[in-house]
């Protein structure tokens, strides 16, 4: 269990779309969270790939790979 102080805004901006949709409020912040933490992992998985001076590719070079 975990409790979210959110500013007015947030809140009020919170409550509505969960009422424009019909989903719960807890719905979108799950969804946001889950989001973040693996954008997170990712940004910091990159980093510590970069700090180890491990080989790089550009998207290009993977699209080209890929043939995408």
């Amino acid at each position: 269990m975990l409790t979210v102080r959110l500013d007015p805004t947030q809140e009020a901006l919170l409550s509505r779309l969960a009422s424009d949709t019909g989903r719960s409020k807890s719905f979108y912040v799950k969804e946001a969270l889950g989001r973040y933490l693996e954008d997170r992992a990712d940004y910091l998985t990159s980093l510590a790939a970069l700090e180890r001076n491990e080989e790089t590719f550009s998207a290009a070079e993977i699209r080209r790979t890929l043939g995408v």
